[in-house]
């Protein structure tokens, strides 16, 4: 396995690969990884020939208040991670490599967009999309993989490849979650010991909001209700938001008659964490 740095490298050994028709997977991270990652990597390696991981903390989707300085950083246990799993190659850029001191073209979207965390970070998918379209350009994968946790970003992510022709397929994983029911996420690593427990409540709330919906509740705000009533009994905890939207276009639904993303982010002391469930009708 290879660890490159500059964007020129990536496309010569890629464009090597293209040359033997091999078939390329790629999986774009922040880095430090975690079984949710791996599983993403797992599943590429499984359905490509070559596999390329990123590992880039893009600044361009972090609001001047966020985590960006402090968020976790560690290559070499990646690198490990990644070469176990059975990736060919990481990408790891500096910022200055990815955007130039003149950078000023950004892809953005609306619609998808304005609800869920695009409304608490409103400049949060436009740093994604702007980064995601730049790796997919560099990178020319044939399958993009991307965790079902970031249920709204899978989804902008799809609209963007639709809307632009980026030809690849993009492939949602399932959430990946400790055995205790957390959603593995790196910022797990922000929560001490108190934090960590208190941080349960999420899955346990959305696990009894998801036997409401099939247990035949189809009334969104019964479902909104139920879901902050039992976050709420924990004091460390304050919500961003609970939401059923629809799973294509992200908007609220009042009645459940289609299928539907219960999503929900939350902090726990300092830390935002979300969560979710899929449900179809």
């Amino acid at each position: 396995m290879q660890i490159v740095t500059t964007i020129n490298e990536v496309r010569t050994i890629v464009s090597e690969w293209k040359k033997q028709n091999l078939t390329v997977g790629f999986v774009p991270t922040m880095g430090y990884l975690h079984e949710g990652h791996q599983s993403l990597i797992a599943k590429s390696v499984s359905q490509n020939d070559k596999t390329v991981v990123s590992i880039f903390v893009n600044p361009m989707q972090f609001s001047p208040n966020e985590d960006l300085e402090s968020y976790p950083r560690d290559l070499e246990k990646d690198a490990i991670l990644c070469e176990k799993t059975g990736a060919d190659l990481i990408f790891h850029p500096q910022p200055e490599e990815m955007y130039s001191n003149n950078f000023c073209s950004f892809v953005d979207m609306n619609g998808l967009t304005n609800n869920l965390c695009g409304k608490s970070r409103p400049i949060h998918f436009r740093g994604v999309c702007t980064v995601v379209s730049k790796l997919f350009n560099i990178v020319k994968p044939d399958k993009a993989y991307f965790g079902e946790k970031d249920a709204q970003q899978l989804a902008v992510i799809k609209q963007m490849v639709n809307d632009l022709n980026i030809d690849i397929k993009i492939i949602g994983c399932p959430i990946v979650r400790e055995a205790d029911g957390l959603a593995k996420s790196s910022r797990n690593t922000y929560l001490s010991d108190k934090e960590r427990q208190a941080a349960l409540i999420l899955s346990k709330s959305l696990k009894y909001g998801k036997t409401l919906i099939e247990n035949g509740e189809r009334n969104s705000q019964k479902i909104i209700d139920k879901i902050t009533e039992i976050i709420n009994t924990e004091p460390l905890a304050v919500i961003d938001y609970v939401s059923v939207v629809d799973s294509l276009t992200m908007e609220n639904v009042k009645t459940i008659e289609k299928d539907v993303l219960v999503a929900i982010a939350v902090k726990i002391g300092k830390t935002r964490l979300i969560d979710n469930f899929s449900y179809s009708v």
